[in-house]
């Protein structure tokens, strides 16, 4: 199962588009595979998103905003949660990962 990033490709917020960069950057160098889901363009991979983040997950108030991550259709967290794991070294474990699933481990 792949990772699937949800993000927004038609944000104004330059902080949402930092934050979605700095999730695809680090997929890109640790090699692992991904899927980029524009819930600007598919309207029904949006709702996905909302209906499959946990209650306890979303914000007090509004949608929740993108990065969302997944692994497959298994919620991983936002990119707060994305950049503790990162900072604390846990990041496989937050995408969970039980092995290094990578572009390189297919060849």
């Amino acid at each position: 199962m792949a990772i699937r990033v949800f993000l927004a490709s038609s944000s104004c917020s330059v902080s949402m588009k930092k934050k979605q960069q700095d999730v695809l950057q680090f997929l890109e160098a640790n090699r692992i595979e991904f899927e980029e889901v524009d819930i600007t363009m598919l309207e029904d991979q949006r709702q996905w998103m909302y209906k499959n983040i946990p209650k306890d997950k979303r914000p007090d108030h509004g949608n929740p905003l993108p990065p969302q991550i997944f692994n497959g259709d298994i919620y991983c967290g936002d990119y707060d949660s994305f950049f503790e794991s990162k900072e604390s070294n846990t990041v496989f474990s937050f995408l969970k990962l039980t092995t290094r699933q990578s572009k390189e481990a297919e060849q």
